[in-house]
């Protein structure tokens, strides 16, 4: 027998509370905020989408193991354990911890990175490219050609452009390639799903060239659950399984373990090539902490070992996928543009499209951040040019791609009444849409913009 409901497969043991607010309240909080939902402050957020890292619900069996960290410097019991689950998972031998995705970002692409040198990906998201670029190297993203196509079924958007790969890695010489970059879900993409056929091409051409491929992992639980329910040949296998088939392709991956290891704060950078590791040690040491435990704290590295396991549980990854189907699907049937299929963390809309009255210059997707705050008090994150446009030497705006808004789910936090609630504050996005206007940028850094930029309405027209 087969319910239509979806219910959440865990009980709750422990609540936190949500500080409701008024309409008024909150326009004077995203006015105060300089219309920058990163600078506001969580006890003025009802329901929080702004990321889906570091803010899952952890489990009983997690707060079991924050218990029993061991915090010895070196050689601690924890790590052991931590480093035996991530080699059993990537068969990598070489595991370096940090406290972040991030900084495993910043360790293995500078070391790889600098000028002259080109990393190439399906699409890097924000910290990567700034890693990336901040080493003076050049971060290229090449989707496959069906992901432009918001609309159509295809299942595998996330997946990379194989004639493209080939082509740049022998134009730009293999020597300068950096690495190439494989991230599952692709993020920026709107978290569609890499199938393993895309990968093992990708595996090819970089063997082929010589050329180091990489795995961005941190979503690779919920990217084998696609796998496995869209890929012809894996119906039969474990989504664990499908996940060690990937890294086997590779030769290195980095993990956010803020994301699929369902913890508040964590990574690791896992590698085949010894020297390359030795390398990266040094940084690591230098950067993060000693090789043993690289930022993090024992009862962390216990919490990231039993997530690891956990993701992979069947009840869980099926929860996850089809609440967030659930949010997606039912917004695109009111009218609002989604890109479709719905990812597995997140929803994305298409904001220049709900606003085509706003131009690129003008941030739509900025303005639907401050909507959602001001109508619902849901916080998200604007993925659009804000976060990946740039300038030319005129000071000209070069527009993103996309100017979409990220509606991502934490995992193990919202109940269906959440999810709900958030629908009906989109019938009032809805109804208001014609009379949203743009924002301008007031105050920006050089890097990464979108977390700490300043921003103002413009004026109506009389």
């Amino acid at each position: 027998m087969t319910f239509k409901t979806i219910i959440e497969p865990f009980r709750i043991k422990s609540v936190e509370p949500i500080h409701m607010s008024t309409a008024e309240t909150r326009v004077q909080n995203i006015q105060n905020a300089h219309f920058n939902p990163f600078l506001l402050h969580s006890r003025q957020v009802i329901i929080d989408f702004l990321t889906d890292s570091g803010t899952s619900a952890m489990s009983s069996e997690q707060w079991a193991g924050i218990l029993r960290g061991d915090e010895s410097y070196a050689g601690a019991e924890s790590w052991e354990r931590l480093e035996a689950e991530i080699k059993d998972l990537t068969h990598c031998p070489f595991i370096l911890p940090t406290h972040q995705g991030r900084a495993a970002e910043r360790i293995l692409y500078g070391h790889l990175g600098g000028p002259g040198k080109v990393f190439i990906s399906n699409t890097h998201f924000d910290t990567t490219r700034a890693n990336i670029e901040f080493s003076g190297a050049e971060a290229l993203d090449i989707p496959c050609e069906e992901s432009l196509d918001h609309n159509s079924d295809y299942p595998f958007k996330g997946n990379m452009d194989i004639r493209q790969l080939d082509r740049l890695i022998t134009d730009r010489g293999a020597a300068n390639i950096g690495a190439v970059i494989l991230t599952v879900t692709n993020n920026t993409g709107g978290g569609q799903p890499v199938s393993m056929a895309n990968a093992k091409a990708v595996a090819e051409v970089c063997h082929r060239h010589k050329v180091l491929f990489i795995l961005d992992c941190c979503r690779i639980a919920e990217n084998s659950y696609f796998i496995k329910h869209k890929e012809e040949g894996y119906q039969s296998t474990s989504y664990r399984d499908i996940a060690r088939e990937m890294f086997d392709l590779a030769d290195g991956c980095i993990m956010s373990a803020k994301k699929d290891a369902l913890v508040n704060i964590g990574g690791f950078l896992a590698l085949k090539d010894e020297s390359l590791a030795a390398a990266c040690t040094n940084l690591l040491i230098i950067t993060e902490g000693y090789t043993t435990y690289g930022g993090l704290a024992g009862r962390d590295m216990e919490a990231i070992a039993i997530g690891l396991r956990e993701v992979f549980e069947d009840d869980y990854l099926n929860y996850r996928i089809k609440s967030t189907a659930y949010l997606g699907e039912h917004i695109r049937q009111k009218g609002i543009p989604v890109l479709y299929p719905i990812g597995g963390h997140a929803v994305y809309v298409d904001a220049g499209k709900l606003y085509p009255h706003i131009p690129a210059e003008e941030y739509p997707g900025q303005a639907l951040v401050c909507e959602l705050y001001k109508i619902g008090g849901i916080r998200a994150v604007e993925i659009g040019s804000v976060m990946f446009g740039k300038y030319d030497d005129e000071g000209n705006l070069i527009p993103a791609p996309m100017e979409l808004v990220r509606l991502a789910i934490p995992r193990r936090v919202y109940t269906q009444s959440h999810i709900d609630y958030v629908l009906e504050v989109f019938d009032e996005i809805l109804k208001n849409k014609d009379k949203v206007r743009g924002l301008r940028i007031t105050k920006e850094p050089k890097f990464l913009r979108h977390f700490t930029a300043h921003f103002e309405e413009i004026p109506q027209e009389k």
